[in-house]
């Protein structure tokens, strides 16, 4: 499968962000063994902090790549827009976060986008973007 990870905003800041919730790996390194336990796809990554970019890159992965894993960040909890994009477009995706939001903050609670998703990992470290992989496939 070809597969787009898109990431939303302060993913960036993987590795120095509150390592207490978020750990002390940076995206990138964490991007390049992933690429190395799922060999059998191809995997490919964006990250913005702009809903916009999001969105854009959502409806540009429609028709050239089979899925998206996304983890939209604290948009999830704000972005109706991003929700819309995600029920518009014809590939599924998969909502990840780092975190358990069902046991953050209230306001973290609820994910607009995850309604709009095929299924939903959190609370699994990094290793919530390998399920979502594994759930694709």
């Amino acid at each position: 499968m070809n597969i787009l990870i898109l990431n939303g905003p302060n993913l960036n800041l993987l590795g120095k962000r509150e390592p207490e919730i978020y750990g002390n790996l940076s995206f990138e390194t964490y991007f390049t063994q992933l690429q190395q336990r799922f060999p059998q796809h191809q995997l490919s990554y964006f990250q913005s902090n702009h809903e916009g970019c999001l969105i854009d890159k959502l409806q540009e992965a429609d028709g050239v790549f089979d899925a998206v894993v996304m983890n939209p960040g604290a948009y999830a909890h704000t972005s109706i827009a991003l929700a819309d994009c995600i029920r518009a477009i014809g590939i599924p995706v998969v909502e990840v976060h780092i975190s358990d939001i069902s046991k953050r903050e209230p306001y973290r609670r609820h994910s607009f986008t995850a309604e709009a998703c095929q299924a939903h990992f959190s609370g699994f470290g990094m290793e919530s973007y390998d399920k979502a992989i594994a759930s694709l496939a």
